[in-house]
């Protein structure tokens, strides 16, 4: 399910675009991370307010802070 606030509303390979994670209203098991580092901390702080099961951060992504809180909330 794509989730990305800069095209929101809009279609991508036939899929909607949703806003921001709250928007999706089903359990999700995992959180996908291709954003910069520096954009990855409001994402994990949106998968933790929603209980995803888990966050994932693409390879070259790092946030130290945010990991920190994925992993205090249990992600």
């Amino acid at each position: 399910i794509p989730v990305n606030p800069a095209i929101g509303g809009e279609h991508v390979h036939g899929e909607f675009v949703f806003s921001e994670l709250s928007e999706l209203g089903d359990r999700i098991d995992i959180v996908d991370i291709f954003r910069r580092s520096e954009a990855a901390g409001e994402v994990v702080d949106q998968a933790i307010a929603i209980g995803a099961g888990a966050v994932w951060m693409q390879l070259g992504v790092v946030n130290l802070e945010a990991a920190a809180r994925a992993e205090a909330a249990g992600l």
